[in-house]
């Protein structure tokens, strides 16, 4: 009985030892986490290649538009579809990450904050541009706003190449007049809408701008609009909305590529350029008779030949003057 129980106490004896010759367990064993995305673990790894991480091409747009959203901006919300997980970061941007054990899985940006779209004088969804590039141009995400009970991204689809839609469901938006775009502005830009609707009462502008209403101011070369003075009652609007930071400008934007396009504001034969002159002449003559009845002052234009402005006058004439009115819009015509 005594060799037995010698037995195990030495069985014991060396089993010690052999815990003691591996030390301690480490303590933060019992506490690892499992990386549930394998394929984006090393996005943010700053040992990796610059190269390797997902690279935005400039900074986001400013904070814009109702102010009741932007406890979003710091925030993502993610939803997977099938083997993508797509993620919303408000005032941010739009990412994509492929879901599989891929070397080469898809991780990228489908959209950097750029600008609101407003329809209706209403906010109605959030563009993200300039994204990863897509064979000429680059990657861009719509966001759309709907009521819902809590914040969460529903949908995700791809209704053109590299043109992604989104559907984002909040109670931030669900109060009718949540995504008015009246009650966001400041008080000098609210005066100024209640002037265009004013000149729009007077029928001193037209509700639309039409491009063949307002005519050529016509160049040697081709037909360009540049009668900046007589905006419609959408492109005053539209000025307005751009000077609060809402929408970008034409020249903050990408440019993009119609298939089958031309670009910039031409006319293709003369005839349709004289027909565009023709219509603008008879809208001047509307708009002058208009400024007299309520007795503002005015300079009557002078009159020109449709072969004086196809070749012997350019576009820095004094006719062009005349028409062009503000002189400090001259820098910005085309």
């Amino acid at each position: 009985m005594a060799a037995g129980l010698a037995g195990v106490l030495l069985l014991l004896l060396l089993l010690f030892l052999r815990l003691a010759a591996r030390g301690p367990a480490p303590a933060a064993a019992a506490k690892m986490k499992v990386v549930e995305e394998p394929n984006a673990f090393g996005l943010n790894n700053p040992f990796l290649p610059q190269t390797n991480r997902l690279q935005p091409k400039r900074e986001p747009s400013p904070l814009s538009g109702p102010a009741h959203l932007f406890r979003l901006s710091g925030k993502c919300f993610s939803l997977v579809e099938s083997t993508y997980k797509y993620e919303f970061c408000p005032f941010h941007n739009v990412t994509q990450h492929e879901q599989t054990f891929r070397w080469n899985a898809y991780s990228g940006i489908l959209g950097i904050w750029q600008e609101w779209e407003i329809t209706n004088n209403t906010f109605t969804g959030m563009w993200m541009r300039d994204g990863d590039s897509c064979r000429s141009r680059s990657r861009q995400s719509k966001v759309e706003l709907t009521c819902g009970k809590s914040n969460r991204l529903a949908h995700v689809s791809e209704p053109s190449t590299c043109v992604y839609a989104l559907t984002f469901e909040t109670p931030l938006v669900c109060h009718p007049h949540s995504l008015l775009v009246y009650p966001t502005l400041p008080e000098a830009l609210q005066q100024r809408w209640g002037q265009v609707e004013q000149e729009l009462a007077d029928d001193l502008i037209t509700p639309q701008v039409s491009e063949a209403q307002w005519g050529p101011l016509l160049a040697p070369n081709r037909c360009s609009i540049s009668f900046l003075h007589l905006q419609g009652y959408e492109k005053s609007l539209r000025a307005l909305f751009e000077d609060a930071g809402y929408l970008k400008g034409p020249g903050e934007k990408e440019p993009t590529q119609q298939e089958g396009g031309t670009t910039g504001l031409g006319f293709e034969t003369l005839d349709n350029c004289k027909k565009a002159h023709s219509e603008l002449s008879k809208e001047i003559k509307r708009l002058a008779s208009l400024l007299s009845q309520h007795h503002i002052p005015h300079a009557k234009p002078t009159e020109t030949s449709h072969s004086e402005h196809l070749g012997q006058h350019s576009p820095t004439d004094g006719v062009s003057e005349q028409l062009r009115g503000d002189p400090g819009l001259r820098g910005n015509t085309s």
